[in-house]
């Protein structure tokens, strides 16, 4: 059975499949329209990726997509461990600015449910990090957004040992109090 924990955002879930093992290794349901029917992850999922790390201390985030290109996604890591985050950038929610985290690693099989109206970003706390998500509508490029990883006013206690290794656009995002309404 999938235990399904809704965090301090209670739109953001942690999702963990049950594994049956044996002395050949085990088995998971990774995703279940039946187990997630009626949640918040109760979705229609339209596209896969998957992204590798090589170096501990990787940031990839925060973003978002915007407006009708809005995307859900379901993370989870298939080899290391991340420590993975969502930001409700919810115009008008009552949790509007706040965040919540948790780390998925393979050898748990933890699972994070990231909504719509919700920037999401992860931090690779082992070397050679292999992440899967499904998302709920295609990747929409000039629809990206996303706000500046290390935002004072977020504070996010990211895991890292000095500076994180991040993309040449990762550097310029915006804070969140210059980022305006994005549409949610």
């Amino acid at each position: 059975m999938t235990t399904i924990t809704p965090l301090e955002i209670p739109d953001v879930l942690l999702i963990t499949p049950k594994r049956h093992g044996d002395a050949r290794g085990w088995f998971a349901e990774t995703w279940s329209e039946q187990a997630l029917a009626g949640t918040p992850a109760d979705a229609a999922f339209v596209q896969d990726n998957q992204a590798f790390s090589a170096a501990k201390g990787t940031l990839r985030g925060l973003h978002f997509q915007k407006g009708a290109e809005a995307q859900g996604k379901l993370i989870r890591a298939l080899r290391g461990a991340v420590y993975d985050v969502a930001v409700d950038i919810r115009t008008g929610s009552p949790t509007y600015g706040t965040w919540v985290g948790a780390v998925l690693t393979a050898e748990g099989g933890e699972q994070l449910w990231v909504p719509k109206g919700f920037a999401h970003a992860y931090c690779t706390i082992t070397d050679d990090c292999e992440i899967f998500y499904k998302v709920d509508a295609p990747y929409a490029p000039g629809s990206e957004g996303g706000v500046l990883w290390n935002d004072p006013d977020l504070a996010i206690p990211w895991p890292l040992d000095g500076e994180p290794i991040l993309s040449p656009k990762d550097h310029l995002l915006p804070r969140l109090k210059d980022l305006g309404d994005v549409g949610f």
